[in-house]
C-alpha cells in the first residue's frame, strides 16, 4: 500500500494510472519495446520495495519520472547493451503501438537521449522547463538547450528525410 496524503492507494491503482507514461518513456529513451519493459518493471519494482510516502500524486509522478530517467540511463550505459547490436537501426513502432508515430516519431527515436528525454517530456507530457528541470535534476537553461537543439535537428532531420522521399 502506498500513502499519499495519509490516505491509502493501491499497488494496483498506481499501475494503472502510471504504467503507460513509465513504458511510454523508456520506450522514447531506449528505443525498443522490450528494453523499456524491463526498464518500467524495474521502476515498480524499485516503488515497491522502497515503499515510500509522497506528498501528493504529482510528487509521486515526479519519483516516477526521475526513476525511470534513471533506470533507462543504467540500462543504456550497461556492459550488456554495449556489446549488442540492434537487429534493424532503422526500425519504428507500428503506428497504433504509440501515439503519433510516423516520421516525427521516427526523427525523435533518432535523436540523442538527453534530447529525446527533453522533448517527450515536454511535447508529449506538457511539463514546463523548470519542471523538466527539477525532475531531471538539471539547470533550466540546460533544459531550454536541450529542446531548442531538438527542434533544430529534428528540423534537419525531416527536412532530410522529406527531401529524400521528393526524389
Amino acid at each position: 500500500m502506498l500513502t499519499l496524503q495519509g490516505s491509502p492507494l493501491s499497488w494496483e491503482e498506481v499501475l494503472d494510472r502510471y504504467s503507460p507514461l513509465v513504458f511510454r518513456l523508456a520506450w522514447q529513451s531506449l528505443g525498443n519495446r522490450q528494453d523499456a519493459e524491463d526498464a518500467a518493471q524495474e521502476v515498480f519494482v524499485a516503488l515497491v520495495r522502497s515503499s515510500p510516502s509522497f506528498r501528493d500524486e504529482t510528487h509521486l509522478r515526479a519519483w516516477l519520472i526521475r526513476t525511470t530517467s534513471h533506470r533507462c540511463k543504467n540500462l543504456a550505459a550497461s556492459a550488456w547493451k554495449q556489446h549488442t547490436v540492434p537487429l534493424d537501426p532503422d526500425w519504428t513502432p507500428p503506428a497504433g503501438e504509440l501515439p503519433q508515430a510516423g516520421a516525427v516519431l521516427s526523427a525523435v527515436g533518432r535523436l540523442p537521449e538527453k534530447y529525446r528525454t527533453a522533448v517527450y517530456l515536454h511535447y508529449v507530457e506538457g511539463y514546463t522547463a523548470e519542471e523538466i528541470a527539477a525532475l531531471l535534476g538539471c539547470p533550466r537553461g540546460t533544459v531550454l538547450s536541450r529542446l531548442m537543439r531538438a527542434r533544430k535537428l529534428l528540423r534537419d532531420l525531416l527536412k532530410e528525410e522529406f527531401d529524400h522521399d521528393q526524389r
